[in-house]
């Protein structure tokens, strides 16, 4: 993954250590991680997922990437590419994600983020598609995907939860064509 990607308003970068304490506020909050876990993350959950991040990018593997607000440099969650072992029956694939602080839901901020993420998996990473996925009930996320141009893919179960899940796909001609046609956010 690039050390960063900006947009109008955002940064996307690797993580460091000192993003923990803004990540455990961020996490701690239980409508980020209602979906799938309907409470949000403890102090040690959220420093696994940093040292997973941290160790994913030293092996410049596929990685989420710190998201901040590019003015300010505050954290806000993060936007970027993982692998969706947990469901095998789609794998091998590569996922795009978001999980962003509530207070800067419904800005536009995870389509923005994740455009710039889906242009650097097509363009720099070479990747023939990225999946997306999603908890039905979380609508928000459903329509992020729909405005990056993902077409529905399967509903499915989450096989360790058993919860329902629904992936969508884009491949790298369909976003090529939509970034080229009328595309707009």
């Amino acid at each position: 993954m690039p050390h960063e990607l900006l947009t109008d308003r955002l940064r996307l970068r690797e993580w460091a250590r000192s993003d923990l304490e803004p990540l455990i506020g961020i996490f701690s909050k239980e409508e980020v991680w209602y979906y799938p876990l309907r409470q949000g993350f403890t102090p040690e959950q959220t420093t696994n997922f940093l040292e997973r991040q941290i160790a994913a990018q030293d092996k410049h593997e596929v990685a989420l990437l710190a998201a901040e607000d590019r003015i300010t440099r505050q954290l806000l969650g993060y936007i970027g590419l993982g692998l969706p072992n947990f469901l095998p029956e789609i794998m091998p694939a590569v996922e795009i994600g978001w999980r962003l602080d509530p207070r800067v839901w419904g800005r536009g901020l995870a389509t923005e983020g994740a455009m710039s993420v889906l242009r650097h998996a097509f363009e720099e990473l070479g990747l023939e598609e990225v999946v997306s996925i999603y908890h039905p009930e979380n609508a928000a996320s459903g329509k992020v995907m729909i405005h990056l141009g993902m077409q529905f893919d399967r509903d499915t179960i989450d096989p360790a939860r058993e919860i329902p899940l629904r992936v969508y796909r884009l491949s790298k001609t369909q976003w090529i064509i939509n970034s080229e046609g009328s595309f707009d956010l």
